[in-house]
């Protein structure tokens, strides 16, 4: 009998995709602080984090629904899942901001929507070939394919958290480019301490052999 995996929570695998070291802070030290992003987000999710079922032009659309897959071990719950007449399911992310996002940084949203696909495949025997990410300022849909390559990226990335969480070990800060653009904007920018800590360990390099020092 082969034991299941450790289980990964869905949204780690957007927070590692966006900062590995920012994925160690939340998923290994629970440690989490509010800014005006995530707060912005929290009012987004207000109605879709309160379970429920609709029904409208056929489609039943249930919100908060609990997502999982045991091979993968994945575990969470969805904004909204529409369920077509045929019973297909159909994931919608719900985001603030507008879809305008980088494309690397809209590529984390894509691999938590991918990762919920998964769980929907798993959990009813349905294919789910594509969802959608709902951008709450802009209030528009951008559809995103669940292709294999994605499909892949949700297998790595889960297994990549797993063994982080199992080494116990935070990941290193974002460094050059990515550092510039997505620091910024992350809550834990006061724990993390990005630039502080790369000064600290440039300074200990370069004094590290030097007796004077």
């Amino acid at each position: 009998m082969v034991d299941a995996p450790d289980p990964v929570p869905l949204s780690a695998l957007q927070h590692w995709c966006y900062c590995p070291r920012q994925c160690g802070l939340i998923h290994l030290e629970q440690a989490f602080d509010d800014n005006l992003h995530t707060l912005r987000g929290q009012a987004v999710h207000a109605r879709t984090d309160q379970p429920g079922v609709e029904t409208a032009r056929g489609v039943r659309v249930e919100r908060a629904l609990p997502l999982w897959h045991d091979a993968l071990g994945l575990v969470g719950k969805s904004d909204v899942v529409e369920f077509m007449p045929g019973g297909a399911p159909y994931p919608v992310e719900y985001k603030h901001g507008s879809r305008h996002k980088a494309p690397d940084i809209a590529a984390c949203d894509d691999l938590q929507l991918a990762a919920q696909a998964l769980c929907l495949e798993h959990m009813t025997g349905q294919p789910v070939p594509e969802g959608a990410l709902y951008y709450a300022s802009s209030r528009r849909r951008r559809v995103v394919a669940i292709g294999a390559e994605l499909r892949a990226q949700v297998v790595a990335t889960a297994q990549a958290i797993r063994q982080m969480l199992a080494s116990g070990e935070l990941p290193p800060p974002l460094a050059g480019e990515q550092a510039a653009r997505r620091c910024k904007g992350c809550s834990l920018i006061d724990r993390c301490q990005p630039l502080a800590t790369r000064a600290g360990l440039d300074a200990a390099r370069q004094t590290l052999f030097d007796p004077d020092a």
